[in-house]
């Protein structure tokens, strides 16, 4: 893969009260600003609507919106200031990934791989056996 800068990962939460295809053009103006900007994105998780821990612009609700991209550092202010103008985006999270980040990430996927290749033996199910058992003659009786 070819280099085109640095990597970021953003989080922002878009206003839960719009449909979800209103969603889902705020999210894809912020791709397009990336790619035209000369950045790629590179993972794009949707966590969906979640309840706020406290009441933003009277929202308590909130569209959480997680993206991986690569850009160079010339777009991040562009895009802080696309954050802070846009209505629908109550809040926004932007950062540069750490060498230590990618590095902990990477051995994240890679321990989840092996987790998913060699799954773990499934414990035994214990039985229990009746504390008393009946015997044919009070069956009977």
């Amino acid at each position: 893969m070819e280099s085109k800068g640095t990597l970021y990962e953003t989080t922002f939460i878009v206003n839960a009260s719009l449909d979800d295809g209103q969603v889902d053009n705020v999210i894809a103006r912020i791709q397009d600003m990336i790619t035209k900007n000369g950045g790629t994105v590179a993972l794009l998780n949707k966590w969906g609507r979640k309840r706020l821990a406290y009441p933003i612009n009277k929202k308590t609700n909130g569209f959480y919106v997680n993206l991986e991209f690569e850009a160079p550092g010339s777009l991040i202010a562009q895009l802080e200031r696309m954050f802070q103008l846009d209505e629908m985006i109550l809040r926004h999270l932007l950062i540069r990934l750490s060498a230590n980040a990618l590095k902990a990430k990477a051995a994240a996927e890679k321990a989840a791989a092996a987790a998913a290749v060699e799954p773990e033996p499934a414990a035994p199910v214990p039985t229990r056996e009746p504390l008393f058992k009946e015997t044919d003659e009070k069956k009977s009786s």
